[in-house]
């Protein structure tokens, strides 16, 4: 949250923004926080139950039929964090929860060696979900746990019950059931966040004005955009001469690259319209949220139409081609969130999200 205060000062306000529907500004903000960041934690925390418990049900009677429900739950989870992890702001920023779920990109595959090196010396301390909070952030999320269900030797799990590596990996989805539960609290207590961000003002220790609190809201989206672009797709791909290294792309193992991103694009846009945020602007303005819309349609489009080997997709012109035209439109998306919308609801003047501050 610190981060929202800090950008919102250098922001300069361009005055009262003529152009901004300010009687909307309420139903925005409430929307925000009710129709979208606590049903995303709440549908998180949902997907985090099921997967702890698929994983506690795998590691006890370990066969095919159990493997494919941990699985299946796996999935399920990256899709539901998918969802809520462009809200990257307020209680996930605190205690490192973020990173506690994800710890993503890895540059030098610490968490990685970390995760394998575990397996090796089957740490015992690495399988108390009361310890293991105390370790490194990249041993308890989901690439953690991807490594686990789906990594090199994964079928040893199969061998027999309780391995290590099941309960390694039970550990971590019990870690990240936790971490999901007091995200829920953390947006269900009352005058907490929630509050701050739905009823802005004087006394308010996050946002002293709507326009800081839209600042904040605006910025989910433009940054949500900047990192599909920087570090799902570009941290990969770097166009056709590279480099490019497939063993970058997020959930890779998993095969869940695509259907994260394709979540993380459809997320972007269900806030942008369930919140309400087109009522902010004049009637004769309002064609920047169509073509906002028509984008992420069309990106979502692509991104469910990739192919889930990241290594096909390096190396077949017409996947390069779709890369290609993805970091091209989300681009022009950035543009049209941060310049055009922004500027039309007063919040563009001297100060520019994609600037990266």
């Amino acid at each position: 949250m610190k981060q929202i205060l800090a950008a919102t000062f250098v922001i300069l306000i361009a005055g009262s923004a003529a152009a901004m529907n300010e009687h909307a500004v309420p139903g925005v903000l409430e929307q925000a926080v009710d129709g979208f960041i606590r049903p995303g934690y709440q549908n998180f925390a949902a997907s985090t139950a099921t997967l702890s418990g698929a994983v506690e049900a795998f590691c006890a009677s370990p066969d095919e039929t159990s493997y494919e429900a941990a699985t299946a739950a796996f999935d399920n989870t990256v899709e539901a964090w998918s969802a809520i992890e462009i809200v990257r702001t307020g209680p996930v920023l605190e205690d490192h929860r973020f990173e506690r779920i994800l710890y993503y990109p890895d540059r030098k595959s610490i968490g990685l060696k970390q995760v394998q090196a575990a397996i090796v010396e089957e740490d015992e301390s690495a399988l108390d979900p009361d310890y293991l909070p105390q370790k490194s952030v990249a041993m308890q999320g989901l690439l953690a746990l991807e490594f686990v269900l789906f990594g090199t030797r994964y079928e040893t799990m199969l061998e027999a019950p309780d391995t290590y590596r099941c309960r390694y990996g039970e550990a971590i989805a019990t870690n990240m059931d936790r971490v999901a539960g007091e995200l829920i609290a953390a947006w269900e207590a009352e005058d907490g966040v929630a509050d701050a961000w739905k009823h802005p003002g004087p006394e308010n220790p996050l946002f002293r004005t709507d326009d800081e609190a839209l600042t904040a809201l605006l910025g989910i989206l433009v940054h949500g955009a900047e990192t599909v672009r920087d570090q799902r797709i570009e941290y990969f791909y770097r166009g056709e001469d590279g480099p490019n290294f497939a063993a970058r792309a997020i959930y890779w193992r998993s095969q869940n690259t695509w259907p994260s991103i394709a979540a993380n694009l459809d997320a972007l846009q269900a806030l942008l319209n369930d919140a309400g945020m087109e009522d902010l602007l004049d009637e004769d303005v309002r064609s920047i949220v169509s073509s906002v819309n028509f984008l992420f349609s069309a990106l979502e489009g692509v991104a469910d139409g990739m192919s889930p080997d990241i290594e096909f997709v390096l190396d077949d012109p017409d996947q390069r081609a779709k890369l290609d035209y993805m970091i091209i439109n989300l681009r022009d998306l950035i543009v049209r969130l941060n310049d055009n919308y922004g500027g039309a609801i007063g919040l563009g003047a001297g100060f520019s999200f994609a600037d990266g501050d």
